[in-house]
């Protein structure tokens, strides 16, 4: 059984570095900062999570250890030019140093058997797809299905669309084809695809079939 020592040390675990969590009480208050107090709380997070003091990142980010310790105390208001000097530094999303400073970020919340039915091209009879959500972020759009598939048929939509989609198999088994490959999938298996690729069930193995598609698709410029 690996320690999590062992996990930390092993080269091959991917961490994700631009993002914060800390532990919470139940009967604490949700948190609501003011701007000056989100960017102290995150600067300082970030930098002790990177071992760095005060002097050392003042250092490899270019401003004074002074300017570093008003920022940490939300004693001073950060330019835009310090806001990017400290996000290249920390190696982090200019925005992660803003988290916490509004409550209000866009969610979507469907409640179970709720979502809206839709139709996608190439649909059989049999095929149910549910929106469960669908998100326009700063970048992309985020589109969440909820597939069943329960009758067989003798051909299948094979589908392609800009962006990237991650199916995750609850239940049933199925042949998923993508590009040039064919993958048996049944509960608890993922794939991830390039949604150009020509993807979509080629043989039912196991009905019925239930699996959350998750699409990510690029912002379309106008």
């Amino acid at each position: 059984m690996s320690t999590s020592g062992d996990q930390a040390a092993d080269p091959g675990l991917l961490r994700n570095r631009a993002g914060t969590a800390r532990e919470r009480d139940p009967a604490e208050p949700l948190e609501e900062l003011d701007l000056e107090e989100a960017i102290a709380r995150n600067v300082r997070m970030q930098r002790q999570h990177q071992g760095l003091s005060v002097g050392e990142m003042a250092e490899k980010v270019g401003i004074s250890k002074a300017m570093l310790s008003k920022i940490e105390n939300a004693q001073t208001s950060c330019s835009l030019s310090t806001l990017a000097r400290l996000a290249t530094g920390l190696d982090v999303p200019v925005t992660s140093l803003f988290r916490g400073a509004d409550s209000e970020r866009p969610a979507s919340y469907v409640a179970r058997g709720t979502g809206a039915r839709i139709v996608r091209a190439g649909t059989k009879e049999g095929h149910e797809y549910e929106l469960l959500g669908s998100l326009r972020g700063e970048h992309k759009r985020l589109e969440c299905l909820l597939v069943t598939l329960s009758e067989k048929s003798e051909t299948y939509p094979l589908f392609q669309h800009p962006g990237t989609e991650f199916i995750y198999v609850l239940e049933g088994s199925m042949d998923y084809s993508h590009s040039r490959t064919v993958y048996r999938l049944g509960p608890g298996d993922s794939l991830q695809l390039d949604g150009e690729g020509r993807h979509g069930p080629v043989a039912l193995v196991d009905l019925p079939i239930r699996f959350l598609s998750v699409i990510a698709f690029p912002e379309v410029a106008l």
